[in-house]
């Protein structure tokens, strides 16, 4: 794990971040690259854009590390300490700004100029992606993570026809599916969603709240009455949950959504290729936005990225080129996202024909709206609002606080103190 606090960041110098240059014709282009994704929608979706880029003559080299995000950025730390970086690798939120500086990294700056890539990111993004100045890392897809996911049959059940469009009204079709032997929540074991399912608490609650506390890790917010709400409202998740479950993925699940035995699922949008990997089709369940009590839509962000490491060989220069070209492209964003089921970064793309969901286009439109009426958050649990180092922080206690029967007000309480131990 990167062992920088916020100060030092801010006072560290930044490693060169080099122009990328022209890369040589008779060279066969090559990239090296990591990331966790090995398996399911995701090891699909790298797998297809790996395939896209030997097509295009390049040599394709993957080393997934599967696991938390920690994991791989062991691996990453390790290869850059050695002398011997990827091409590339799976990075995300701050941490693009805070790796950048331990090794040198690639100004792509004239070729997202040429692509007018610039253009068609949204903002949040494009400053997490060019942190100095520069564009170091390129965003391939995004997820809006407060999305709810409801089963079929658990609703005909119960009678229900409408997603709940505030907290009220979801406590009251779980209590309703609850009273007809349905598990209301599903839930895993693992650290990310536990920390998830707490965020889109609080953005559901107020989004204003959320920036504050998460994103600006404001204490007096943190200590505030919307933060208390969302531990009230995280506390009666887990009441809904199986309290059975240890560490296992979600998607172990899924069989006993898919018969009515689980009601309802709160997380991003990759749950569609993980439900049409497990064959599930779209009228097996129904899917929109999760609560929000202010009425107005509101988007908790999440979004995959590449950085790029400085090589002195040839052929990964012209492997960095030609996968800048390619991740940039409307060809590989719409092939991605119609095998995860994520959004395409880019905001012209055209999401009409069959490649694209109902879920994938009412995204889009949210995302839009989102940015309209000021409430785009970044994820939390998904590294996107903070250093990897408060997250985790953040995360052991939202991770404790769900498992144990601790009291909301004193889950606050650690939560706070928490973050002023490594602000």
């Amino acid at each position: 794990m990167l062992s920088l606090n916020r100060r030092q960041l801010l006072a560290a110098s930044a490693a060169t971040a080099l122009p990328l240059g022209a890369a040589r014709a008779d060279v066969k282009p090559k990239v090296t690259v990591i990331s966790q994704w090995s398996a399911g929608s995701d090891g699909a979706a790298i797998t297809a854009l790996g395939k896209l880029f030997e097509q295009n003559g390049g040599e394709w080299i993957h080393n997934p590390v599967p696991g938390f995000t920690t994991d791989m950025m062991n691996k990453l730390r390790a290869q850059i300490l050695s002398g011997d970086p990827p091409a590339a690798s799976q990075l995300k939120g701050p941490e693009i700004a805070a790796w950048s500086k331990i090794a040198p990294t690639v100004n792509l700056d004239a070729q997202v100029d040429a692509a007018g890539y610039e253009k068609v990111v949204p903002p949040e993004l494009v400053k997490l992606h060019k942190p100095f100045g520069h564009w170091i890392a390129l965003p391939l897809q995004l997820y809006r993570l407060n999305t709810l996911w409801c089963s079929k049959k658990a609703m005909d059940k119960v009678g229900a026809t409408e997603l709940p469009k505030t907290w009220a009204e979801f406590n009251a079709l779980a209590t309703k599916m609850q009273a007809a032997g349905i598990q209301p929540v599903m839930n895993a074991g693992v650290r990310w969603d536990n920390g998830m399912i707490w965020e889109i608490a609080l953005n559901g609650i107020s989004p204003a709240a959320y920036r504050k506390a998460i994103m600006e890790l404001d204490d007096a917010a943190l200590r505030g009455p919307e933060v208390l709400a969302a531990f009230e409202q995280t506390r009666r998740f887990t009441g809904w949950m199986d309290p059975n479950v240890g560490n296992q993925p979600y998607a172990s699940y899924i069989p006993k959504f898919l018969s009515g035995d689980i009601g309802m699922l709160m997380m991003g949008g990759w749950v569609q290729g993980v439900f049409r990997g497990a064959g599930l089709q779209y009228s097996d369940y129904i899917v929109g936005p999760a609560p929000q009590d202010n009425g107005k839509p509101a988007f908790i962000l999440n979004a995959d990225a590449f950085i790029f490491w400085q090589r002195k060989e040839p052929e990964f220069k012209a492997g960095q080129e030609l996968m800048a070209k390619l991740v940039m492209s409307k060809e590989a964003q719409k092939m991605y996202s119609g095998i995860t089921g994520s959004v395409p970064v880019r905001t012209d793309m055209d999401l009409s024909d069959a490649t694209f969901s109902n879920q994938q286009r009412e995204t889009s439109a949210a995302l839009g709206k989102s940015v309209q009426s000021g409430q785009v958050v970044l994820s939390l649990a998904h590294n996107m609002a903070q250093p990897n180092q408060i997250t985790a922080a953040m995360l052991d206690v939202l991770t404790e606080f769900v498992h144990d029967k601790t009291p909301p007000k004193e889950g606050q309480k650690r939560l706070a103190e928490a973050v002023d131990g490594v602000r």
